[in-house]
C-alpha cells in the first residue's frame, strides 16, 4: 500500500483526525455540528486512548475521548474501510467506557455518565441513504418507549443522499471530513468549518508533525512485516511437524531453509 503524504490526508485518516482533534475547539465545533447543540468541553481531548481490561484481553485504541461540562463522554472515531463489525465494535467501546466510570464498590448506577460513541465513515453502513444513523435502546413491544440508559451510538455517512432530519451544516461537515480541502471549507459557508480548515493547514505544513507522521508510518510497517513473518513461521512449523520437505516448506512460506531449520 502506497504511503500518503501528510498534505494528502483527509480527516477520515486517523493520523490527521487525531492531530486535529487534540485541539479542543476543533472537537467542540465538530461535536456541536454533529449533535446540533452547544457543547463545552471541560478536559483536553485524549487521542488514541488505549483500553485493556487485562493482559489477556484485546487491546482497543479509541481515536478521541472527551468529556463536557455536564460530564457527558464522547468517543469519536473515523473509519475508512467497512470491516463489517462496526456495530459490535461500538458496543465494545461502550462497555469499555462504562467499566471505568464507577469507583470500586459504587452501587449507585445513576452516577453513570451519558456516553456518545460517534463513528464517521465514507460508506453507508446500513444502506438507507442517510447521513446520520442514531441508535438508542428501545422497546420492541412499545414503539417509542426508550430505555433512557444514557448510551447513544451515532454512525455518520459522508455519502448520504437523504437530507431528512439533518442540517446543511452537518452535510457540509461530512463533505469536509472526506475531502478536507480549501474548496470544501469555502463551499461549506460555515465559519466553524473554515476555522477547522485553517488549523488543518497548519498541521499539514508543520515539519514536526511531518516527522511524527513518518515515524508512525514506519512503525506500523515494521509491525505489519513482523506480523507477516510470525504467520510464516507458524505455518512453517506446522508443515515441519507433518514432515514436509524443507524445500517445499520454503517455497510455500517464503522463508529460507536455514530459517525453517532453526524453528
Amino acid at each position: 500500500m502506497k504511503k500518503k503524504e501528510l498534505k494528502d490526508l483527509n480527516l477520515l485518516d486517523r493520523f490527521l483526525f487525531a492531530e486535529a482533534i487534540e485541539d479542543p475547539e476543533t472537537l467542540q465545533d465538530m461535536l456541536e455540528i454533529i449533535l446540533g447543540k452547544d457543547v463545552v468541553l471541560k478536559h483536553l481531548p485524549q487521542t488514541e486512548k488505549e483500553e485493556r481490561k487485562s493482559l489477556w484481553t484485546k487491546q482497543i485504541r479509541m481515536d478521541v475521548w472527551a468529556m463536557d461540562e455536564e460530564n457527558v463522554i464522547y468517543d469519536t472515531e473515523v473509519q475508512q474501510r467497512n470491516t463489517y463489525n462496526l456495530p459490535k465494535r461500538s458496543r465494545l467501546y461502550h462497555g469499555l467506557i462504562d467499566s471505568k466510570l464507577l469507583k470500586p464498590g459504587e452501587i449507585d448506577y445513576g452516577k453513570l455518565n451519558d456516553v456518545f460513541v460517534i463513528m464517521a465513515m465514507p460508506f453507508d453502513l446500513f444502506g438507507r441513504g442517510l447521513y446520520r444513523y442514531t441508535f438508542r435502546m428501545g422497546c420492541e413491544e412499545v414503539p417509542g418507549l426508550e430505555l433512557n440508559d444514557g448510551a447513544t451510538r451515532i454512525f455518520l455517512n459522508t455519502h448520504g443522499a437523504d437530507k431528512t432530519g439533518v442540517s446543511d451544516e452537518l452535510i457540509a461537515l461530512l463533505n469536509y471530513l472526506e475531502h478536507t480541502s480549501q474548496q470544501a471549507a469555502e463551499a461549506s459557508g460555515n465559519e466553524k468549518i473554515r476555522r477547522m480548515h485553517r488549523k488543518i493547514e497548519a498541521i499539514r505544513s508543520s515539519e514536526e508533525i511531518g516527522v511524527k507522521y513518518m515515524n508512525e508510518y514506519e512503525e506500523k510497517m515494521l509491525e505489519r512485516q513482523e506480523g507477516k513473518k510470525e504467520a510464516q513461521r507458524e505455518m512453517a512449523l506446522k508443515m515441519k511437524k507433518k514432515n514436509k520437505p524443507l524445500e517445499e516448506i520454503a517455497e510455500f512460506t517464503g522463508l529460507s531453509v536455514e530459517e525453517i531449520e532453526a524453528l
